[in-house]
C-alpha cells in the first residue's frame, strides 16, 4: 500500500518536509537515489533518500556480525563416560580448560545407562574428581544436578 503523503529525509539526514509520494519519488529519481522506508508506523510515514542496495548490504553485514557473536558465546559441552579411563579424562580436561580460557561456559555431563544408574554415588565422585583436576580458574554456575538421564554441572571462568 502506497501512502499519499510521506515525511522525507535527504541522504545527509536533513528533513526536507512532507511531500506526496509521487513528488518524493521524483526527487529521488532526480538525485539518482531510492526511497527507503525508515518507519511506516507514524503518520505520515518517514522515508529517506538513499541507496537501497547499500542499506540492504549494511543490514546483512550487521546480521552476520550478530550471528558470529552469538556463535562465539555459545556454551560448550563435554560428555564424560561412566567407565572412562584416566587418559581420556586428561584429554577432556585440556578441552575444558581451552573453553574456559576462551571465557565460554562449559557444561559437563555424564549419561548413566541401565545398571549405571544404581551407582549414582560413583558417578558423582567421578565428576567431582574431574572438576578438581581442572587447573584453570573457574566457578560453578550450576552445581552438580541429577537429571533424568544422568548428572550435569556448568562451569565458567
Amino acid at each position: 500500500m502506497i501512502p499519499k503523503e510521506i515525511r522525507l529525509i535527504d541522504e545527509k539526514g536533513k528533513q526536507l518536509g512532507i511531500f506526496s509520494f509521487q513528488e518524493a519519488s521524483q526527487k529521488a529519481q532526480e538525485r539518482g537515489l531510492d526511497l527507503v522506508p525508515v518507519t511506516t508506523k507514524t503518520t505520515p510515514p518517514i522515508y529517506k533518500l538513499g541507496d537501497y542496495g547499500k542499506l540492504k548490504y549494511q543490514k546483512e553485514k550487521e546480521l552476520k556480525k550478530k550471528k558470529l557473536q552469538e556463535r562465539h558465546t555459545a556454551p560448550k559441552s563435554v560428555r564424560l563416560g561412566f567407565n572412562e579411563g584416566e587418559h581420556d579424562l586428561n584429554t577432556k580436561i585440556k578441552k575444558v580448560e581451552k573453553f574456559l580460557k576462551e571465557e565460554k561456559p562449559v557444561t559437563i555431563e555424564m549419561k548413566l545407562r541401565g545398571r549405571q544408574k544404581a551407582h549414582f554415588d560413583l558417578a558423582k565422585e567421578k565428576i567431582e574428581y574431574f572438576c578438581q583436576k581442572i587447573t584453570t580458574e573457574h566457578k560453578v554456575i550450576q552445581p552438580l544436578k541429577k537429571v533424568p538421564r544422568g548428572l550435569i554441572i556448568v562451569l565458567k571462568k
